[in-house]
């Protein structure tokens, strides 16, 4: 049976927490409003959505021709969990801003060197989707497009609240990274239960 909430604590919280791609749009965002930074947002989407498919055909493959596997993905991908907790943790709620570049090929060329993006995708397909989709090739693109849509998400819900955001992230940081690093601990732990 498909845990849907493990999957969507997972997904959530990996999606919705600091990484290259919600820093950058809320800094586009900021610099130049929303409707100009949208191009980069898109960007992002699409190479999201290919990057989440190469993801997905890969993870199928490897479990189908090596099932051997799935007890080490799931152990990497654990203490992947356990790693971005302890850095959400230790956080100190900073968000630095590089020089974003705005653009739609900015944005999709970005997700080919996101390492957040890669295992992002192989973790969920590893520790909670292959495990019940196994060789369906529908649902498991379905859960691709899925995973790359939530990410899209809230990559505008960054660029949405752009530099307001980064105000109140940076006032309430301690707080919202040790709920997300809590919640982080039981998504790695429950990988075993």
């Amino acid at each position: 049976m498909f845990n849907w909430f493990n999957f969507i604590s997972y997904v959530v919280i990996t999606a919705g927490t600091p990484g290259p791609n919600n820093i950058m749009s809320m800094t586009n965002a900021g610099r130049l409003g929303f409707k100009k930074s949208f191009p980069f947002n898109l960007g992002i989407w699409s190479g999201f959505s290919v990057v989440m498919i190469i993801c997905t055909v890969l993870s199928n493959t490897l479990h189908t021709l090596l099932p051997a596997i799935k007890q080490p993905m799931l152990l990497i991908g654990a203490a992947y969990m356990l790693y971005l907790a302890w850095k959400i943790f230790k956080s100190s709620g900073e968000i630095k801003e590089g020089q974003a570049k705005s653009g739609f090929f900015s944005g999709m060329f970005l997700q080919f060197i996101n390492p957040k993006g890669y295992i992002y995708g192989i973790v969920s397909m590893e520790a909670y989707i292959l495990p019940v989709f196994q060789g369906k090739t529908m649902v498991l693109f379905s859960f691709a497009i899925m995973l790359s849509t939530t990410a899209f998400v809230f990559t505008l819900l960054w660029a949405v609240f752009g530099s307001v955001f980064k105000a109140l992230f940076s006032k309430y940081a301690k707080v919202t990274n040790s709920i997300m690093a809590l919640l982080l601990v039981y998504c790695a732990v429950s990988l075993f239960l």
